[in-house]
């Protein structure tokens, strides 16, 4: 059936439960952390710009704004390291983010850790390379599935879509 989209998460409902049920139990780690929402919506953001997840981004951007995120974070995203308008636990996480997402030569991706380390506490650090691979999955998800952006009217928040 070409043309038709199948929606991963809807033929799989169980799997799909697990996978939130996971993405739950890293949210508890993050908060437990002391990690902001705002972080973990900032790379959820960044994640799938590096994706090109529409439908994530499309849920995430508003969500980071709801949760703190500026406008001018968010307009910059893409070239965080050339910007000043972003913490060191900021910029940590977003280290974690790409490299997760980019994974790359095994020796680059262990000096990006080790950098992204030195601002994090030992339960920070775990909480966002959970919370950057459980991302990458929902991103593969939506990409997958096709999943498609439905206008919003305006004023309605983001968030009716059925992720997370």
């Amino acid at each position: 059936m070409s043309g038709h989209n199948f929606f991963l998460d809807k033929s799989d409902p169980a799997s799909w439960r697990a996978l939130n049920g996971s993405a739950l139990k890293v949210a508890e780690a993050a908060e437990s952390a002391g990690l902001p929402k705002s972080v973990m919506e900032l790379i959820s953001v960044r994640i799938s710009q590096l994706n090109r997840c529409a439908f994530c981004l499309d849920l995430h951007v508003p969500r980071a704004r709801e949760a703190g995120v500026t406008d001018q974070q968010l307009d910059v995203l893409p070239a965080w390291r050339e910007s000043a308008v972003f913490t060191d636990t900021e910029r940590a996480a977003l280290t974690i983010a790409e490299a997760a997402t980019e994974l790359g030569e095994p020796e680059n991706l262990a000096a990006k850790m080790d950098t992204a380390r030195t601002a994090l506490t030992d339960a920070q650090y775990s909480a966002l390379q959970w919370a950057a691979i459980t991302m990458n999955a929902f991103n593969r998800v939506s990409i997958l599935s096709r999943h498609p952006i439905r206008p919003r009217s305006s004023g309605s928040a983001a968030g009716t879509n059925s992720e997370e």
